[in-house]
């Protein structure tokens, strides 16, 4: 059992079911949860997630997408104290997006075995308490 880390394009490729890389999301949370992996993100990405349907003025898709973070079925991961100070560590040693380095803190706060983005611009990153960092392109299982 490992614990997961999903950065917001996860997400967002799993409810806007995108073409390219919907199937792979889908893939990968099937093996999670055969292998019983916890699967986590942050409280920054469901305000992240949220903004188009509030932009869309649709609440009915709005309300979907929090009813499934409410579900219990993800560990949201707040930005506390500790994550903040993790914060401010990455931001000093990497060249990474406020955002990202957000991200990244939170799941280093949450002791994270795996954490997942698109793209390989955060892959390779060494951050205390994230055992590994790769694109879903690249996920070892």
């Amino acid at each position: 059992m490992a614990r997961v880390f999903w950065d917001t394009n996860l997400f967002i490729y799993l409810f806007e079911k995108n073409a390219e890389w919907s199937p792979q999301v889908v893939e990968l949370r099937r093996r999670m949860l055969a292998r019983r992996d916890e699967l986590l993100t942050s409280y920054l990405t469901v305000g992240e997630v949220i903004t188009k349907p509030k932009q869309l003025g649709s609440v009915m898709l709005e309300r979907s997408y929090l009813n499934f973070f409410a579900s219990g079925s993800v560990e949201l991961v707040a930005f506390g104290l500790e994550a903040a100070k993790r914060y401010g560590d990455i931001r000093s040693r990497e060249r990474v997006r406020p955002a990202d380095a957000i991200q990244l803190a939170c799941a280093s706060a949450a002791r994270t075995d795996l954490f997942v983005t698109h793209g390989n611009r955060l892959s390779g990153l060494v951050v205390s308490g994230v055992t590994f960092v790769t694109g879903i392109e690249r996920i070892p299982y």
